[in-house]
């Protein structure tokens, strides 16, 4: 055929051309088998004159005819191969990927229904189950068979088929005791196991058949995901409605597919994994639990992107009944940023201790001890100390009301708070390093901290920048914030600004006085997918301050 040369190697990844004068081996005949076009005459080791061999009184258009026919089937299997795998890869969480897997596999098997199990061969997990067409109470009930009986069981326990007797394995009757094996070693003995009529097969057990006729499902095919360097990481099985098998070619295409998917597989779960001790560490460096003060109620909401970042809140209790409340942020992501924030957080609470109510101080030696310690790294703080109430010990004196002792009555309207029943005003004092500036939400004002413009920590030589004071009136709430939930908008940030300006404005009156309320109604509205987007990068820390009236 003109444009074709025989010579060619077979593509690694589809069955390899065969001609009557070449004999191919035994990776060829392995590839070969399934194939679209590459029939083999009963009881012969060799293809079949339609298979594009030479064969006396075939004339030469039918040949050319057959060879084009091949090639046409496997540029179709090609291109379906390459596009499952394609939508496989753009999957970027485990529970995607095990989706995709079973979509693709029930497409490529001729299935409708299927589940997959993650169950790693190393231990390490996460184990889960993934159904396709069913539901969590209809897996149950399929987790009610015995796993001896269940073909993806067998796999994953390493078992062998009952009544099958090879070179490799030996079959054992179904009540004999489980034997342990190792499952990388048995990943590469089990293959595949197909059920191809459950109801008429007398040997298979009893709630086998039982639990398939409750659900309409006649047949089963299972198969092993196995990649390095775990080995076995799951196994696969899709569901057949009536009495079937896969062919020969759609064994060989759900092979090839699920070689890649099990890498793919593999590699999302080292992700996972290194993800989760990430997400274990950031959790352990953070508070468990928010303090209780007297007239002060606190909420906070945060999320750590995939990789890991460095964005952290603090919230402490200090001497006489004053509060410290920080956010910040340390350049970078991964283990080494979580482990930098954790430094910084815990030499800030011993600041904060010691001169708390100094907050400009607190961040001069933050920054000093940034500079001096971690020099190639940087960080934005903010801190802000809430003294005492006044009248309260450890507070600043009560001031006398309107008229003195003699005078006529206070008007309740000229009181802080909208009333001299209401709890006195509460002095905030705040120092930032290159952060966000806090917002303030109360009945009569929604508006931005106008705090003092300051680089981020370890950017100078010398940090220091004046603080401001505020005086939050009973019922209204401070928010202090990462850049991450601005950045997650995807908007520029002065857009992302007017944003979470607006959020807060549209917070119900009837929920103000709730932070929890507050902060779910703020991030509702500002990320409509949620704080676990898998699909961005950034922190988020939204941290609320509500001082009860």
């Amino acid at each position: 055929m003109a444009g074709i040369e025989p010579a060619l190697p077979a593509l690694a990844h589809t069955v390899a051309p065969h001609t009557a004068n070449a004999p191919a081996d035994a990776g060829s005949d392995a590839l070969s088998e399934g194939a679209p076009g590459a029939s083999r005459a009963p009881g012969s080791d060799t293809p079949s004159a339609g298979a594009g061999g030479a064969s006396p009184g075939v004339s030469g258009d039918e040949q050319l005819a057959a060879v084009q026919d091949r090639l046409a089937g496997w540029i179709s299997d090609l291109s379906t191969l390459h596009d499952l795998t394609e939508r496989l890869a753009h999957t970027r969480t485990l529970e995607d990927a095990l989706r995709e897997l079973l979509r693709a596999g029930a497409a490529l098997v001729g299935a409708r229904r299927g589940l997959v199990v993650l169950a790693p061969a190393d231990g390490l997990g996460p184990e889960t189950t993934v159904g396709l067409g069913l539901g969590h109470a209809e897996i149950g009930h399929i987790e009610t068979v015995p796993r001896r009986a269940l073909s993806y069981a067998r796999i994953l326990d390493g078992l062998p088929e009952p009544g099958a007797c090879g070179e490799d394995e030996r079959a054992e009757p179904l009540d004999a005791p489980v034997r342990t094996a190792d499952p990388r070693a048995s990943a590469v003995v089990r293959t595949e196991i197909s059920e191809p009529d459950i109801p008429g097969e007398k040997d298979l057990d009893p709630r086998l058949r039982e639990v398939a006729a409750r659900l309409g499902y006649a047949a089963s095919y299972a198969v092993p995901l196995t990649a390095d360097p775990i080995g076995r990481t799951g196994a696969a099985v899709w569901l057949y409605d009536e009495p079937a098998e896969p062919t020969e070619r759609q064994r060989h295409l759900v092979g090839l597919y699920r070689a890649h998917a099990a890498e793919h597989l593999a590699r999302l779960l080292e992700l996972h994994r290194s993800r989760q001790a990430t997400e274990t560490l950031r959790e352990e460096l953070l508070p468990h639990r928010l303090p209780r003060i007297p007239g002060v109620r606190l909420a906070v909401r945060h999320s750590t992107g995939p990789r890991g970042g460095g964005d952290w809140y603090d919230a402490l209790p200090l001497p006489d009944g004053a509060l410290g409340l920080a956010v910040g942020s340390v350049t970078g992501s991964g283990p080494s940023a979580v482990a930098a924030m954790g430094r910084l957080r815990a030499s800030l609470r011993a600041y904060a201790v010691m001169e708390g109510e100094d907050p400009v101080a607190v961040l001069s030696d933050l920054e000093l001890l940034l500079r001096l310690t971690e020099p190639a790294r940087s960080a934005t703080a903010l801190f802000a100390y809430s003294e005492p109430p006044p009248g309260t010990p450890g507070g600043p004196a009560l001031a006398p009301g309107p008229g003195g002792i003699d005078g006529p009555p206070p008007d309740p309207a000229d009181a802080p708070g909208g009333g001299w029943g209401s709890a006195p005003a509460r002095t905030l004092v705040l120092a930032g390093a290159g952060h966000c500036p806090p917002l303030v939400l109360g009945g009569t004002r929604t508006e931005f901290v106008e705090t003092s413009l300051s680089a981020p920590l370890g950017m100078l030589a010398c940090w220091e920048a004046p603080s401001v004071e505020i005086e939050p009136a009973g019922g209204e709430t401070v928010l202090l914030y990462s850049d991450g939930l601005l950045r997650r908008t995807g908007e520029s940030m002065d857009r992302a600004f007017s944003l979470l300006h607006a959020a807060a404005a549209g917070v119900p009156r009837a929920i103000r006085h709730d932070p929890e309320a507050v902060v779910d109604h703020i991030v509702r509205t500002m990320l409509p997918q949620g704080l676990d987007d898998p699909s961005s990068e950034e922190d988020v820390v939204l941290l609320a301050a509500y001082f009860e009236e």
